[in-house]
């Protein structure tokens, strides 16, 4: 039997060790990669909140597990996600990745790139409050230098570009057209449509309104609906200024402008949209995930049954051999069946105490000495539940065989029942140890009946 039930236990403990690891392999870790990942999807479809909420997240992931890579690549992603709603701090952002990067340098492509981004978030800070463009081509200088001296073919157009655009907002469109020319003969076919972009707009701000639109007939939007709204806006303005309609111009600028609001608006609820459907889907994969764990938890449920019914069984079988065999000896050892049955009451009488000395409410009474003693009404309860879960309901039937027993008589029964000594009882109730044994032989008599004065309240509860 004992050979049986160890191995029992090692069979239950393997099982649960199974599956517990089961579900550790099966829950996604949260990592920092992982959160890029999500947001980078997140902004491919137009949900800016989501993203940055994730990019968010992200670096402090990142940061947390020293990831500096992913930790100055989201920084970067943040900055871009907040270049038109809040320059300022996307400015902050990139100078903290271009930071994390110096002191964890790694790919000299991304270090060209952070610095470009710098430069353009700069840019953007000077036009917007009209201040010096000194730090923004630093950057962007930079960004060039390393470029050309790697050969890097794609990132020298990305900053000459840069550079056009800053020429173009110090309004020395000569210069920007310079620039534009360089980054136009180095453009690769994704860079193509911005360079050709400024390279446009600098021959229309120098009113070469030929060339201007030789240009952006040029340009392949494609699937970029504001980059097509750009164009399709420039040409028309392209046809007023030579029709010399300067108001009408006006106009035009300010229709567009509207047509632009309502396409941001449109953004907005396509980005309200997706965090819905993120949302929706969010809830049904914790869905599908509760279903597995029901699954498996019912799964481990059923075996651990199987597990106890098998003990039970055996248990059951053993017992019943035992029964057969005291039944055999019954006949043979009469006065050692009585010395068991002594002993097993007084087995039963330990284990009864043994639980009432457990209980918190015992131990506040015997440990108390001759200070005031303060029982709650939880406290009696609890001591009254315990008295008639170890001893046959004894409290539960005295209540239904004497109704009109007060609630102070009850409790002095249970505290007798208890065996706490009239001085502790005299603590409880405040009264002196003479008046407890007073009540205790008003209780005797006049309650249960007994004259006899052989006969203690203790004797009468205990038979």
């Amino acid at each position: 039997m004992t050979i049986f039930m160890r191995s029992l236990y090692i069979f239950v403990i393997s099982v649960l060790i199974v599956a517990c690891s089961k579900q550790q392999q099966d829950s996604d870790s949260q990592t920092a990669v992982r959160c890029l990942e999500k947001a980078e999807a997140a902004l491919a479809n137009d949900s800016i909140h989501q993203g940055e909420t994730l990019l968010r997240k992200a670096i402090q992931l990142s940061e947390e597990s020293e990831d500096w890579h992913t930790d100055y690549i989201a920084h970067q992603r943040l900055a871009e996600a907040l270049s038109q709603s809040n320059q300022e701090e996307a400015l902050r952002l990139m100078k903290t990745a271009l930071t994390i990067y110096e002191q964890h340098p790694d790919d000299e492509r991304n270090y060209v790139m952070l610095l470009d981004y710098a430069g353009t978030y700069a840019a953007q800070m000077a036009f917007n409050r009209e201040g010096s463009y000194d730090e923004a081509l630093d950057f962007i200088h930079r960004a060039y230098d390393i470029a050309g001296k790697k050969q890097m073919t794609d990132l020298m157009c990305q900053t000459l570009t840069s550079l056009a655009n800053i020429a173009w907002a110090k309004e020395d469109y000569r210069q920007a057209l310079d620039f534009a020319h360089q980054a136009e003969s180095t453009a690769t076919t994704d860079l193509r449509p911005g360079t050709l972009q400024v390279l446009a707009r600098s021959y229309l701000s120098l009113n070469m309104l030929d060339s201007a639109e030789t240009v952006y007939r040029q340009i392949d939007p494609g699937d970029d609906v504001h980059l097509a709204y750009i164009v399709q806006s420039s040409l028309a303005k392209i046809a007023l200024r030579r029709l010399g309609a300067t108001q009408v111009e006006d106009s035009v600028d300010e229709a567009f402008g509207q047509i632009e609001d309502f396409y941001y608006k449109a953004l907005e609820q396509k980005d309200q949209y997706y965090q819905e459907t993120l949302r929706q889907e969010m809830e049904n994969q914790q869905l599908e995930y509760r279903s597995k764990m029901y699954g498996r938890t019912l799964l481990i449920v059923i075996i651990a049954a199987v597990i106890i019914l098998l003990a039970v069984v055996q248990a059951f079988r053993y017992r019943i051999r035992m029964q057969e065999q005291e039944k055999r000896r019954l006949h043979q050892e009469a006065e050692h069946q009585k010395t068991s049955l002594h002993q097993a009451n007084e087995v039963v009488a330990f284990l009864q105490n043994y639980i009432l000395e457990r209980t918190e409410v015992i131990k506040k009474l015997n440990q108390s000495g001759d200070s005031l003693i303060t029982l709650t009404q939880h406290e009696w309860s609890e001591i009254e539940r315990t008295l008639n879960a170890i001893d046959s309901n004894r409290f539960a039937k005295i209540r239904v065989k004497y109704p009109n027993l007060q609630e102070d008589d009850i409790r002095l029964c249970i505290l007798t029942r208890l065996g706490i000594g009239n001085r502790t009882i005299c603590n409880i109730y405040c009264i002196t140890v003479s008046a407890v044994q007073h009540r205790k032989l008003k209780l005797k008599k006049d309650v249960f009946g007994e004259s006899n004065p052989e006969i203690t309240l203790e004797q009468i509860l205990r038979s």
